[in-house]
């Protein structure tokens, strides 16, 4: 018989790792920039919106709260209703009720994406809009590798330490399965230079990004073994003048519900015109296929 699989993110440590980040008095950039982003791509949109559903805010076990959205999102939509997924990934915010939903890493350490994609899409109305930002996979590389190299010198094995995270070109498709229309996936990066290794500690902490995983190690980090990270980290991902590189990718997700009235791909063989005659090149017939020269 099959055995379940065990989730991949721990939800208990997700919220403890979140709460600690509230209390923290740290420069949240990423949360900074990815609001801006998404700010960025709703003002692209000319369409005014009057219900909006921020997805991320603390859920009550009923009806979701109302609670306030960061100021760069909220004159988007007339009303707001904040949520968030509770530990069995379920999203109460009910059907067919808002014109826009909006995620700022609120989705980073869900373990079933396609699953909570089709929730918000049915919370949405047709022709609704998904906006979402999650950290991409090129997100602290450096740190990942430094840890592998340290862990395996002084241990033996590595040991997980950094969360996975998404592809770009894997997220249209997720999007496809969660049920939406039109699916859109870019990607902005950022280079981050650290003064010491223990100032990017401080910062992921600031962000909640601390090691969420379900089968991470609980025992203490082994002094050899981050003597050996330091140093790896160092020697791969140090600049001449001492400090340390730190990259991170913020993904946005852009997605509609369906709706009859949006624009569809042509079925093949629909066209109306030659592409030689567009590129303005001959075709010529071999082996009973076309070509263009």
């Amino acid at each position: 018989m099959l055995q379940p699989r065990s989730p991949l993110f721990d939800f208990s440590a997700t919220r403890r790792a979140r709460r600690r980040a509230r209390l923290l008095a740290g420069d949240r950039f990423l949360d900074q920039a990815a609001t801006e982003g998404l700010a960025d791509r709703l003002a692209a949109v000319t369409r005014k919106f009057a219900a909006g559903l921020w997805i991320g805010a603390p859920a009550n076990e009923g009806e979701p709260t109302k609670d306030p959205v960061p100021p760069d999102i909220a004159p988007f939509a007339r009303e707001w209703v904040c949520a968030d997924f509770d530990e069995n990934e379920i999203l109460a915010a009910g059907e067919n009720r808002f014109d826009v939903a909006v995620s700022c890493f609120s989705l980073q350490a869900i373990n079933d994406l396609p699953g909570a994609l089709v929730q918000i899409r049915r919370a949405l109305k047709p022709d609704g809009l998904l906006l979402a930002a999650l950290l991409g996979g090129g997100t602290l590389s450096e740190l990942r590798e430094a840890f592998a190299h340290a862990e395996s010198v002084t241990r033996g094995g590595a040991s997980p330490r950094v969360s996975p995270f998404a592809d770009v070109r894997d997220l249209g498709g997720l999007l496809q399965r969660g049920g939406f229309a039109l699916p859109v996936s870019d990607v902005e990066r950022l280079l981050v230079r650290y003064g010491d290794f223990f100032a990017l500690a401080r910062d992921l902490r600031a962000h909640g990004l601390t090691n969420v995983l379900s089968e991470r190690s609980r025992s203490f980090l082994r002094r050899d073994t981050l003597a050996a990270l330091l140093a790896q980290y160092a020697a791969r991902h140090g600049d001449p003048d001492g400090k340390l590189r730190a990259r991170f990718e913020i993904l946005y997700l852009t997605g509609w519900s369906p709706h009859h009235s949006q624009q569809k791909p042509l079925t093949p063989g629909s066209a109306k015109a030659r592409l030689a005659d567009a590129l303005g090149v001959s075709e010529t017939v071999i082996s009973g296929s076309k070509t263009s020269s």
